[in-house]
């Protein structure tokens, strides 16, 4: 029997413990135990139980059979994989109910970060997880570049305020600049799977806008999204219905692009961009004066904004 294959059987042994309170080994202890076979996924192996008799005889012969019939899939792998599991949203309801129990977790309301974290990454996860202070909060890592925090809502501390922390902390502790997606409040762990995928959402989208801010959730990027799922040839429309003569010429030059993004960031507010760009407010004005020569949008005023905002979309959407 391979390494591998043995693992997954002593995995399903302690599952069958669970269920069943009958401790089965694969290497004997010595004392009075009956020795009996289990099959598994093609392969034999020797399995010891405590006691002798008619009772030790009839677990033995429960235990073989629910691991000769067990599905592989039902193998309960470590917490870590388990989570992550979950999280790709591979597992029914039975199975996250499985998750909660087996690791003594409570239900309840919670949402899902992701982090983008360009280095050091088992370091940040250490971190992470000597941060989060309650038992049912966990971290998990996804692959080499991104974590995942499933936190439970706190009426103390809103999801952005968590997010700000991880990232202020991160960079504070281990010089790590990390980029922060998070999900929507899901009312059960039993949709965390859906958070997760809109965490995800919210770090590549804001990737795609080079915005300066380090965490996003999915709500501001709800409308990219949306726009997003549309076709290409929708989109195109869209485009041709919004676009100005000369828009490339701003949507191609990066400084002008920055200065647009910040001072939609900042609520429209003049002083905070230029205060955040270290940029003089008459090179500030200069700029924006200029944006609206070649667009015809002036985004000082909301709705003009809006309308620069979407073109901006449907331009990255169709020129990643």
């Amino acid at each position: 029997m391979t390494h591998q294959t043995k693992a997954e059987l002593s995995r399903l042994l302690k599952d069958v413990q669970e269920k069943t309170g009958t401790e089965v080994r694969l290497m004997p202890r010595g004392g009075e135990e009956t020795r009996f076979t289990l099959s598994y996924c093609g392969e034999a192996a020797e399995a010891y139980l405590d006691g002798t008799g008619e009772g030790a005889a009839a677990k033995a012969k429960l235990v073989a059979y629910l691991v000769s019939n067990a599905d592989a899939r039902d193998v309960l792998p470590d917490k870590a994989e388990y989570l992550k599991n979950i999280l790709l949203g591979e597992g029914s309801g039975w199975y996250i109910y499985r998750f909660l129990t087996k690791f003594n977790l409570s239900d309840g309301a919670c949402f899902a970060v992701e982090l983008l974290v360009p280095k050091r990454i088992e370091e940040a996860l250490a971190h992470i997880e000597s941060c989060l202070q309650e038992a049912s909060d966990m971290a998990v890592r996804m692959d080499d570049t991104h974590l995942v925090v499933v936190k439970f809502m706190d009426a103390d501390e809103t999801p952005l305020e968590f997010g700000h922390f991880l990232s202020q902390s991160l960079y504070e502790e281990l010089g790590v600049k990390a980029s922060i997606g998070i999900g929507c409040e899901m009312k059960s762990f039993v949709e965390i799977a859906s958070s997760y995928r809109q965490a995800s959402t919210a770090v590549r989208v804001s990737a795609l806008f080079a915005s300066e801010s380090k965490v996003h959730t999915y709500r501001e990027y709800l409308l990219v999204k949306m726009l997003e799922d549309l076709p290409k040839d929708r989109l195109k429309e869209y485009m041709e219905q919004f676009y100005v003569e000369s828009a490339d010429e701003v949507f191609e030059d990066k400084d002008m692009m920055e200065t647009a993004e910040r001072f939609l960031e900042n609520s429209l507010n003049i002083s905070e961009t230029s205060r955040d760009l270290f940029m003089h407010r008459n090179t500030l004005m200069y700029r924006l004066d200029k944006i609206e020569r070649i667009t015809g949008l002036n985004i000082r005023k909301f709705s003009d904004a809006v309308t620069f905002r979407v073109i901006t979309i449907l331009y990255k959407l169709l020129n990643p």
